[in-house]
């Protein structure tokens, strides 16, 4: 399943499980993702409150789920499965539309598919993709183009905020051989409105 020891519920013993209390889905599953960190349990209370901050979080104004397709493009440019498979669900029960989201994967995967964003969007696409492939060539007209295409400053700094937090849980997640393994796929703190709610839905 992996190549870290990853305490499973049952096993969690002080602040390790009431971490896993606040994060766990049905059934007290937690997500392989947040089990890794179970050597160091505050480096899994620094990712949740990094990606609830970055992804679920009632301040952010870009729409959730085009916060969600970012984070599958990114994903799939570091060729991490692990976070395409769950972030794609979570992609499709925001759109509730399997086949847009299909269409957005085969765009992923294939760049000589036709545009699925309008260009306002597909501009935070190819800063997303910059950030990640090459981030010492990020210049200040790569920021000024997507000013240009109409996007605000707080709306550029969430979308650097969701590049950067997959670079992170993509190599988390690669260099420590985690795969979906007995996870269930799709699940997120979607209570956006208290940040300091976690649980898995």
């Amino acid at each position: 399943m992996s190549w870290i020891q990853m305490i499973n519920y049952e096993a969690a013993k002080g602040r390790l499980k009431s971490i896993y209390e606040r994060v766990k889905g049905p059934d007290n599953k937690v997500d392989n993702v947040l089990r890794l960190h179970s050597l160091r349990p505050h480096t899994l209370q620094g990712h949740m409150t990094l990606y609830k901050s970055v992804l679920h979080h009632s301040g952010n104004t870009l729409p959730k789920w085009y916060l969600e397709a970012l984070g599958v493009y990114v994903s799939s440019l570091n060729q991490c499965s692990y976070c395409v498979d769950h972030h794609f669900e979570g992609l499709k029960r925001l759109l509730n539309d399997d086949g847009k989201a299909a269409t957005f994967l085969k765009k992923v995967n294939d760049p000589q598919q036709s545009a699925f964003f309008d260009a306002r969007l597909d501009r935070g696409m190819d800063y997303a993709k910059k950030l990640t492939r090459n981030p010492h060539r990020m210049v200040r007209s790569d920021f000024q183009e997507l000013l240009d295409h109409g996007f605000t400053e707080g709306e550029i700094l969430e979308i650097n905020q969701v590049t950067s937090y997959f670079n992170y849980v993509n190599r988390s997640v690669l260099g420590l051989g985690i795969t979906t393994k007995g996870d269930i796929l799709g699940l997120s703190p979607n209570e956006s409105e208290d940040p300091e709610n976690w649980n898995h839905q």
